[in-house]
């Protein structure tokens, strides 16, 4: 199946101005850097079977770190449940060392990459440069991209959350073109709010959620923003997701600890 058939099975069909809303609402996972190979199977299993009890319309990605992406990518075989990496190269091949390609990823059965984690910013020095290169290069392979943005705790007391978040989309997703965004999600992630116990409310996730949607609109049209899953992550779980996911502008989360919890993951994919 297609990508943006994958995709379309989870969309949230609504009317704009006679355009069909092809909005998909999604729950990924990302394990980051936890769980050995038979701990993430074992997770996997428990979330596949699990994931019979979501709504119909409801995606789920999990995405386990590289080391067992294959085995994971086995154990979720034949669930609605889709795999995605955590991260990839910014080059096809070649002496790159500790790194793994786009081409890698999708020869061990994942169909997403997250992009852009602030993690990843932080502690590895991902610039939006390199992030331009690796979106364009799972892109031609064929994956959905999950970008990351969000402002870190100094930035939103400063009020500069919003110039922050425009940065960050324009310089990577305004060097694509409106046909590349049906396979791109958004995940809004403040940064002080991932792993602090902290979660944004539900009105400035919306708030900042809308803006962001609003940014999409402003290159690539009211159709294409409209079209968009945008997801919250910071902190999100089962005590906190009805009321984030019941705004206008936020599509599902991309969810850290909770994620490591079959039934916490599940719960919270329940929350629509």
């Amino acid at each position: 199946m297609h990508l943006n058939e994958k995709i379309a099975k989870f969309a949230t069909r609504k009317l704009l101005n006679n355009h069909i809303i092809m909005r998909k609402n999604i729950v990924a996972g990302n394990w980051k850097m936890n769980t050995t190979k038979v701990d993430g199977v074992a997770l996997a299993q428990e979330v596949a079977a699990l994931s019979e009890q979501t709504p119909a319309e409801v995606g789920l990605i999990v995405a386990p770190p590289f080391t067992h992406l294959c085995a994971v990518g086995k154990a979720l075989a034949g669930s609605k449940v889709e795999l995605s990496a955590q991260n990839c190269a910014d080059h096809v091949k070649g002496a790159y060392t500790g790194e793994v390609s786009v081409d890698m990823l999708k020869a061990v059965g994942c169909q997403w990459t997250i992009l852009g984690h602030s993690e990843r910013r932080e502690y590895y020095g991902e610039t939006d440069e390199k992030l331009v290169e690796k979106t364009r290069l799972a892109l031609e392979a064929g994956l959905g991209v999950i970008l990351c943005v969000g402002e870190r705790l100094e930035e939103r007391e400063a009020g500069k959350h919003f110039d922050v978040c425009a940065s960050q989309i324009e310089n990577v997703l305004y060097k694509f073109s409106a046909e590349d965004m049906k396979k791109v999600i958004i995940a809004y992630e403040p940064v002080w709010a991932i792993g602090t116990g902290k979660t944004a409310t539900a009105e400035q996730a919306e708030e900042i959620h809308a803006f962001i949607r609003s940014r999409i609109a402003a290159k690539f049209g009211d159709e294409v923003a409209e079209d968009m899953t945008i997801l919250y992550g910071g902190s999100c779980k089962p005590s906190n997701a009805r009321e984030l996911f019941a705004q206008k502008d936020i599509d599902g989360g991309l969810i850290g600890g909770a994620a490591l919890k079959a039934a916490d993951f599940i719960e919270i994919a329940k929350s629509f």
